[in-house]
């Protein structure tokens, strides 16, 4: 056999070896269920843009009344496992931009993964620890973080300016180096989407982050102009369409700049939902996941 057809065959295993190490590391990233069937969407009522923008059904007698033992305070047993408990502590990290207060559950290093949570107004690190408010959300993120080999942070913001921002690119950055083959996924509700806004604007953080989520966030009229556009970060959007204090279609238009440009974006609108209802009805899993695909 000719030299050169040798080497074209061997080109063509590497290739296929490459190829299958490239699919089993794409499947490794993708988190297994837990508690579908209580946290996944129900009745998507429409669909755009594609399908990358999806209207959910959601009730408040429904998803809050009949979720919660006490409405707004205590979810329903079944939505919760404090197993995660051992998993998790309250930690003061050392970032290049300072220390910052975050309550942590999984692994400290050589997580699977990473997803930072910035709390909204008057919050701090207890309000995305908290397992039992929101219907139960958070305590699923927990233990879906722990159950993949990840690590979830749910920071303290000591302001939500360029100082408070800087810190949070620190700790991305303290997150990567401890983990530096995973991906940095950073989520930001509320007013916490100030954060999100500033840390887009910082390229060495950027470069460190493979997604972001915004959770009934502001709308960045100058999101184009950021080292996040610039690189295409991922994002992935969930609004309600009732939503007073920000507006959902302020927030779709930038979804829509976002996939004009080629920016790899999603938008999940929970039809009647207000301000607060991203934050109890965004389905990680599905969120994480499509981040991780992308």
């Amino acid at each position: 056999m000719p030299q050169s057809t040798v080497h074209c065959l061997r080109r063509l295993v590497f290739a296929a070896v490459f190829t299958a190490l490239a699919v089993q590391d794409a499947a490794a990233l993708a988190l297994k269920p837990w508690k579908d069937e209580l946290f996944g969407y129900g009745t998507v009522i429409e669909t755009s843009d594609d399908g990358a923008l999806s209207v959910v059904d959601y009730q408040e007698m429904r998803d809050i009344n009949g979720r919660d033992q006490v409405p707004e305070r205590r979810v329903k047993s079944a939505y919760v496992s404090t197993a995660v408990k051992t998993a998790q502590k309250n930690a003061t990290l050392d970032t290049p931009a300072g220390p910052i207060d975050v309550a942590m559950t999984g692994k400290g290093e050589g997580a699977a993964f990473t997803v930072i949570f910035i709390h909204g107004r008057g919050g701090d690190r207890r309000l995305g620890n908290n397992d039992w408010n929101f219907g139960g959300n958070f305590n699923r993120l927990k233990n879906l973080a722990v159950r993949g080999g990840g690590v979830y942070y749910a920071a303290s913001v000591p302001s939500f300016d360029d100082k408070g921002a800087a810190r949070i690119s620190g700790l991305i950055l303290t997150a990567k180096a401890l983990s530096p083959d995973a991906p940095v996924i950073l989520a930001c509700a509320s007013m916490g989407s100030f954060i999100c806004a500033r840390v887009a604007r910082d390229p060495v953080a950027v470069k460190s982050l493979s997604g972001m989520v915004l959770m009934g966030g502001a709308a960045d009229g100058d999101y184009a102009k950021t080292a996040a556009f610039k690189a295409k970060l991922p994002v992935f959007f969930t609004h309600g369409d009732s939503d007073s204090v920000y507006q959902a279609n302020d927030q779709i238009a930038v979804f829509r700049k976002l996939r004009k440009a080629g920016v790899p974006a999603r938008f999940v609108l929970f039809q009647t939902g207000g301000h607060g209802t991203p934050v109890r009805m965004t389905d990680w899993r599905e969120t994480l996941n499509w981040l991780f695909a992308q």
